[in-house]
């Protein structure tokens, strides 16, 4: 059988760029200019020349061959000797992008990709090997086809349980739940107006803690100096270290409507094409996306990974599948409808370069391209402008744990592979992890970059996508809270309580909203008797503290749209009282799914509207 082995030690290989000259398929120009690009980039030269078109994918892997001396194994005709791949572990043969293949004699033949990383598989598997050329997608393939379930497993279960929701006893408890309800609501039976009055004064103290948040962000907020975003020139930036590569995860499911757009997006980013892994992550029963896939031609620095079938279908699952085939140091997430500022990544990378190495994690601005479409998606648009312009960075200068969003974030790869990637399990993966991230000593940090989503404008779909993110923030919260004492030791006392207000103040406003529409019924004439067990100057207190809240976020709203400057939006704040409604309507949905089916991830439609 023909193989194409290592050089034996001490012969020299000829160089890429000297096999493309003398093949006549580089120019002498074109390899000084990818020799001075490599000097600054963690980029292979072969990379470098397909992305800047210096030549072309074809020639390339043409003269890699040539580089190793021989012909490329097919190794699904000849797989890998079992006995060989047996207790390996897949992740490490993902990283070397190498295979143990055959034993000669006494040496062993590897499969491998990359010959470049003939030190670090001679580390791996020391004693008598030689390498022998593959291509990439096939080792990949057949490392899946060999330790399949292992990979699923684990995608699964790559959270530490510790941190995890996975182990949850809602469901198999469901008897001692309905007897919790059954005793609260018979009390409330029994004394309807002290039941009101107890569930209106923690909703009034929760609204008080998540107004005074608010509040203390908008200060901190405004305190900052008012500068742009620090950019550091690429060439400045590249005397001292290289640009790193970068690993964009996409998870799709059902998302043939905006796959053109997508890779059009893909194609706009600026941040240098030979530093960009794009992986797409395909679900193994998504035939329609995988139809549209194949009908689009995909860039060299994208490719397709399927993410094999189990029992639950989470994003947080698909990311974690994918995250051993990642080649980049950082890795970021893009939904399928997104379109980020061409040049988001290079802020993102010269952020992290200069930032504090506590700082592992940055979130950009999310808005919407379709704000105008109608009265839903423009409410929505003030309520992302609010969170993600002017909360958010507050919090941040406050030193909050940061719940972050579902895109557009991007992490140390190292940092992510500590606290154990993704929560597969819950169903707001971005707000657990950066909840975790605190748990760990790491910390969060805005960047002024926008990512351009899909404002979900149907009520029906705005709330089964709510509902989603509002029993996220329940399963985190309990979560994270079964161990008080140890996650109060690790975020400290403001972490604590901001940890509190965030996720917990965030469902019970949502769940208890009734409770003060009822209480500005009263102020319209509504006469209760219930209104005697309290005081009057506690009601008077009350309805001041409500309409400060009130105030609190009309001018939060307003501070952000004048930063957005979309001032068209300023008369639809005074509607906001009419969409958090739909908020509540989310909230008992997501607590009857709480108990019914907590891992149930209710899909978001995209491509409505892609103008």
């Amino acid at each position: 059988m023909n193989y194409s082995p290592t050089p034996p030690l001490g012969v020299v290989k000829s160089r890429l760029g000297e096999i493309l000259q003398k093949n006549g398929r580089l120019r002498a120009a074109d390899l000084s200019s990818a020799l001075a690009l490599q000097q600054n980039r963690e980029a292979r030269l072969g990379d470098i020349l397909i992305a800047h078109r210096f030549s072309s994918q074809a020639a390339v892997q043409e003269a890699l061959l040539a580089q190793s001396g021989g012909e490329i194994i097919d190794i699904f005709s000849a797989p890998p000797d079992p006995e060989l791949v047996q207790g390996l572990d897949p992740k490490i043969c993902v990283q070397l992008q190498a295979i143990p293949w055959k034993m000669v004699g006494k040496t062993m033949l590897i499969a491998a990709a990359d010959h470049g990383k003939y030190a670090a598989i001679q580390r791996q598997w020391p004693g008598r090997i030689r390498l022998v050329q593959a291509g990439l997608e096939d080792i990949y393939q057949n490392i899946e086809a060999l330790f399949g379930p292992q990979l699923t497993y684990c995608a699964s279960n790559l959270c530490d349980e510790k941190y995890s929701c996975r182990r949850l006893n809602v469901v198999p408890q469901r008897w001692r739940t309905a007897i919790l309800v059954g005793v609260v609501l018979g009390l409330i039976a029994a004394r309807p107006d002290l039941a009101f009055v107890a569930l209106f004064c923690w909703d009034l103290l929760s609204n008080i803690a998540t107004s005074s948040l608010r509040l203390l962000a908008v200060f901190s907020f405004a305190g900052e100096k008012q500068k742009q975003q620090a950019t550091i020139n690429i060439t400045r930036f590249a005397d001292h270290q290289k640009r790193p590569r970068v690993s964009i995860l996409i998870p799709l499911y059902k998302e043939d409507k905006v796959i053109p757009a997508l890779l059009d997006a893909m194609e706009r980013l600026t941040y240098p094409k030979e530093l960009l892994d794009i992986k797409i992550l395909l679900e193994e029963n998504d035939e329609t996306t995988r139809a549209a896939l194949n009908k689009a031609t995909l860039p060299h620095w994208a490719e397709i990974r399927v993410v094999p079938a189990d029992i639950i279908q989470t994003k947080p699952r698909a990311m974690n599948y994918a995250l051993p085939f990642c080649t980049g140091s950082i890795i970021g997430i893009y939904d399928a409808e997104d379109r980020p500022d061409p040049d988001q990544i290079n802020k993102v990378v010269d952020h992290l370069a200069t930032a504090p190495p506590d700082v592992v994690a940055v979130q950009c601005n999310l808005d919407f391209y379709n704000t105008d479409k109608n009265w839903l998606s423009r409410c929505f648009t003030i309520e992302y402008a609010a969170w993600f312009r002017v909360i958010m960075r507050g919090m941040q200068r406050m030193g909050l744990p940061l719940p972050l969003g579902g895109t557009s974030v991007f992490m140390r790869r190292a940092a992510l592979e500590r606290i154990g990637g993704w929560d597969a399990h819950n169903v707001t993966e971005d707000a657990d992890l950066g909840m975790r991230l605190a748990r760990f000593g790491y910390r969060c940090e805005m960047v002024n970059s926008t990512t351009w989503e899909e404002a979900n404008n149907v009520p029906i779909g705005w709330i089964k996508q709510r509902s989603r993110w509002i029993k996220g923030f329940m399963l985190t919260w309990i979560t994270h809270m079964r161990r008080p004492a140890e996650l109060l030791q690790e975020l400290g006392m403001a972490g604590f309580f901001g940890f509190q207000i965030v996720l917990l103040g965030t469902f019970t406003a949502f769940l208890l909203a009734p409770v003060f529409w009822v209480m500005w019924l009263v102020l319209f004439g509504l006469d209760l008797p219930l209104m005697a067990l309290m005081p009057a100057w506690f009601w008077q207190f009350a309805v001041l503290a409500l309409l400060l809240s009130e105030g609190i976020m009309v001018s939060i709203a307003i501070t952000a749209i004048v930063i957005k400057r979309k001032y068209s939006l300023l008369p639809f704040v005074l509607t906001m009282p009419l969409y958090w409604p739909l908020g509540t309507i989310a909230a008992y949905k997501a607590l009857f799914e709480v108990v019914t089916k907590p891992f149930y991830w209710d899909k978001t439609t995209h491509g409505l509207d892609q103008s």
